[in-house]
């Protein structure tokens, strides 16, 4: 399979793509990505991890409020993965990571994940090349675990944005007051490195076993038309089924 570059892949719509029709599309499928959640948790059979990774302001909350904003609470849980804490960095990278991982009938979105540590370590030199091989042999045992041993879906989805839009999106946290909270210095320290980010991001993607969905998010409302499309069909393929009826009172 040849190699994916990053560099070459889109970062916006396809030109004949209609906004308003794909807009339809995406409210539809999201309540349809409803409907199969609800399922997945009446089952109790499979359970989902949704992997959302991508630069600083590439839109991982809004797509959690967009693609999953239909689903019941219940059955439904996101982690955000934040610096660990001295605690966890006492553990194995996935230790905190495994802890979170859905149980059969949930499903569970990672608002960045266990890539984070063959992504920002990397890119800053705080571990070395050798600890990142062994990091991403750990990572593929790990997904392969969860898919095969307890029948999780793993759907990874990496947001891609141009560079000249994570400047706008940054720009709007500064100058909209709705988004004053998202605000961080440390996201323009960041964008300093964006081409170590790239390619670091590029062999992630390049070196997982179960593959990734790259999705162009420089306009948002085809990110949601993306991403909805891919659940409701992975979710689809799982077959569930409604649990009969069970009873022993006669009426």
């Amino acid at each position: 399979m040849p190699l994916i570059d990053l560099n070459k892949i889109p970062t916006q719509a396809p030109k004949d793509l209609d906004k308003d029709e794909a807009r339809k599309l995406t409210k539809q499928r999201a309540e349809r990505i409803a409907d199969l959640h609800q399922k997945l948790v009446a089952e109790g059979k499979h359970s989902v991890l949704i992997v959302l990774q991508g630069m600083d302001a590439s839109g991982k909350d809004g797509a959690m409020r967009n693609v999953f904003g239909e689903c019941a609470p219940f059955g439904l849980r996101a982690v955000g993965w934040k610096k660990p804490t001295d605690l966890e960095f006492a553990h194995d990278f996935l230790w905190r990571i495994h802890k979170e991982a859905p149980a059969k009938g949930e499903m569970v979105i990672f608002n960045r994940s266990h890539y984070e540590d063959v992504l920002v370590q990397r890119v800053h030199g705080w571990i070395d090349e050798e600890r990142v091989d062994r990091r991403f042999e750990s990572i593929n045992a790990f997904e392969k675990l969860l898919a095969y041993d307890n029948n999780t879906l793993i759907l990874k989805f990496y947001l891609h944005l141009s560079k000249d839009e994570q400047e706008q999106q940054l720009l709007e946290r500064v100058n909209e007051s709705d988004k004053f909270y998202k605000h961080n210095d440390g996201d323009w320290e960041e964008r300093e490195h964006w081409d170590k980010y790239r390619a670091a991001y590029n062999e992630v993607i390049n070196r997982s076993e179960i593959p990734w969905h790259i999705v162009g998010v420089d306009q948002r409302w085809y990110r949601d038309y993306q991403m909805t499309e891919i659940i409701v069909n992975a979710m689809e393929g799982l077959n569930m089924e409604w649990p009969a009826l069970e009873t022993e009172r006669t009426w």
